[in-house]
């Protein structure tokens, strides 16, 4: 359950409406899902998360299909069910197919593991991988 109500468009503020047109417009979509509906209660952090998404997912030297995978990774990690779920989502519309979600999942869980290992281990950092 959340801890906000979600906010509809009748109900938001007109600088939160601005950001959920945007939003509308970049991403070729009607919907406007909950993540940014629950951030229309405070319209400055709205505005501000959705320019930074839009700048970090926007096409660079990793395209957007990556950009998704990791994001459902660190999503995992981070224990955000909700974030799995909406990037799962998205990295399906960018061509995500089950063989790649499939490979997704284990590259996750072998990190989770070795981690988790190594993070026990208490294992130094080899010299030639400092950065």
């Amino acid at each position: 359950m959340g801890t906000v109500p979600l906010l509809s468009d009748e109900e938001v503020s007109a600088e939160a409406l601005a950001v959920f047109d945007d939003l509308r417009a970049v991403r070729g979509t009607d919907y406007v899902n909950n993540f940014w509906r629950a951030l229309a209660h405070d319209p400055e952090t709205l505005a501000a998360t959705w320019a930074r998404l839009k700048q970090v997912m926007a096409p660079g030297a990793l395209d957007p299909l990556v950009k998704e995978m990791l994001y459902v990774a660190v999503s995992t990690a981070n224990g955000c069910s909700y974030c799995v779920h909406s990037h799962t989502a998205a990295a399906k519309t960018k061509g995500m197919t089950p063989e790649m979600h499939g490979e997704l999942l284990a590259v996750i869980g072998m990190a989770m593991q070795t981690n988790g290992l190594v993070t026990g281990l208490q294992v130094e950092v080899d010299e030639v991988f400092q950065a």
